[in-house]
């Protein structure tokens, strides 16, 4: 077995260091002289695709090919929040150094008609603590809550339906009491102002966020919370938009763009995610084209999101020839990865 050795400037702290990989002393050097010690999806779905009216399920094998994807990209890490749960827990459960760790929340919390019918089994108010005890009894350590939708219909969201709580924010509560009691957190869906009750009732980390405000990320961050914008997803330009969409996407971005600055004076801890149309690489780029410096962006995308999610970067390195704070059009094109101690790339 080779054993790898960098030699050169770690990402994002800027430190020089060598590093090994492997048994020996002595080995071959990486190519590369920039180094980011892995990436992390922090809102990645391993077991869903685009289909005609929404994203739809996938299996086993479409989970382990998009993890074949992810590693040569240099991910490490993937918070799967909500899918396939018999292929994401089984992930979540089962150690393998041959592919990126997998932390999953199993399937998606959301009502009947308030999420893609494809992509999800129902879940009636009644029924949602046990849903909970449910996903947690089978290895979930995270929960994906669908904190607001439109209304859905066979062929996906209903046009002109208003997006809308999904369920009470009493019940909420509850979830999260219970989720906590069993070391157990919460991501929620949201975008629109019902994110305020949604942080007011303790969830731990928002995900696209759209409708957030300053005293939003106050709160949120006062307790540790995070934010995963999920750029890609929502102020990415769309095939065949319509005048009206492409104006609400700006509208968005600039919105995105005045708050995403301020997460570091109120202690909210940014995450990168794929969503199910992106990229790490992609989702960086877009945090610095929204306000953050490179530093910051890779610090949510590999130290931040570790340290959040109690992961450890060790044994983990994907490297650039480029320094990726000058040209980060780079990090789409890792010189090398390695992937627990081992280079696969």
């Amino acid at each position: 077995m080779t054993t790898w050795v960098f030699d050169g400037t770690v990402l994002p702290t800027g430190d020089t260091a060598r590093v090994t990989f492997g048994p020996g002393e002595i080995g071959e050097l990486l190519p590369g002289r920039y180094g980011v010690p892995g990436f992390v999806d922090s809102h990645c779905h391993l077991t869903m695709t685009p289909g005609p009216n929404g994203p739809v399920l996938r299996g086993p094998d479409f989970a382990a090919e998009r993890l074949g994807e992810l590693a040569g990209a240099g991910v490490s890490a993937v918070r799967d929040v909500g899918g396939n749960r018999e292929v994401t827990l089984e992930l979540a459960r089962s150690a393998d150094d041959s592919r990126p760790l997998v932390l999953a929340a199993g399937r998606f919390l959301a009502p009947h008609g308030r999420y893609f019918p494809q992509a999800y089994e129902p879940v009636a108010p009644e029924d949602l603590l046990a849903a909970v005890e449910a996903e947690i009894a089978d290895g979930a350590t995270w929960l994906k809550l669908v904190g607001d939708f439109p209304e859905v219909g066979p062929d996906g969201p209903i046009r002109g339906s208003k997006v809308s709580p999904t369920y009470d924010l009493d019940l909420v509560e509850a979830l999260v009491e219970l989720a906590h009691s069993r070391n157990v957190r919460v991501a929620a869906h949201v975008n629109t102002d019902h994110v305020t009750g949604l942080i007011r009732a303790g969830i731990d980390s928002v995900e696209h966020g759209t409708a957030l405000t300053e005293q939003d990320l106050e709160t949120l961050g006062a307790r540790g919370g995070a934010w995963t914008p999920t750029l890609c997803a929502s102020v990415a330009a769309q095939p065949q938009e319509t005048p009206e969409q492409s104006s609400r996407r700006q509208a968005r971005s600039e919105h995105l763009a005045a708050l995403l600055p301020l997460t570091e004076r109120y202690g909210v801890r940014v995450l990168t995610g794929s969503d199910v149309v992106g990229t790490v690489a992609a989702e960086i780029d877009l945090l610095v084209q929204h306000g953050l410096s490179v530093e910051q962006a890779l610090t949510a995308a590999s130290t931040g999101a570790q340290d959040f999610l109690g992961l450890s970067g060790a044994g983990n390195l994907v490297t650039y020839d480029a320094d990726p704070r000058e040209h980060p059009e780079v990090l789409a094109a890792p010189a090398a990865v390695v992937l627990n101690h081992r280079r696969i790339s």
